[in-house]
């Protein structure tokens, strides 16, 4: 079951359904299934606040994933500022909905096991993210 939830802000316009296919079809590309996972929107200061109570780190990001997986099955809580992501758009130069699905999808691919801080892990998550809207693209 996925669900989604706003803290401080307005649910974003996705389309919850298509969106929920959309992710166990990324998760099942990676032979993995979905469980449990909750999507939590939020501003800047309250991606801030996690960030700096959970992990210690004192930035703005746009998301964060706890993981829960078991197995096979994927199970995290994956909160997002709708602020950075805004941001992160304007300077990449996509629009608004495309960068969010990117982050949708970033936090399923970190569940999947897949890495984005070491040497040549950006690019392997880049890749991925980029197969995954393709798939959302069909």
């Amino acid at each position: 079951m996925i669900t989604y939830n706003a803290e401080g802000v307005k649910l974003p316009k996705i389309k919850k359904r298509d969106t929920t296919q959309w992710i166990k079809a990324v998760a099942a590309s990676h032979n993995k299934k979905v469980g449990e996972i909750g999507y939590l929107f939020v501003d800047d200061e309250k991606i801030l606040e996690v960030n700096n109570e959970y992990l210690n780190h004192d930035y703005y990001t746009d998301i964060i994933t706890f993981d829960y997986c078991e197995g096979n099955t994927l199970n995290g809580d994956l909160v997002i500022s709708l602020d950075t992501v805004r941001t992160n758009a304007e300077k990449f130069g996509k629009s608004y909905e495309e960068e969010l699905h990117r982050v949708i999808i970033h936090g399923i691919l970190h569940l999947c096991g897949i890495n984005d801080k070491g040497p040549g892990e950006r690019e392997i998550m880049e890749e991925n993210e980029d197969k995954a809207l393709a798939l959302l693209a069909k």
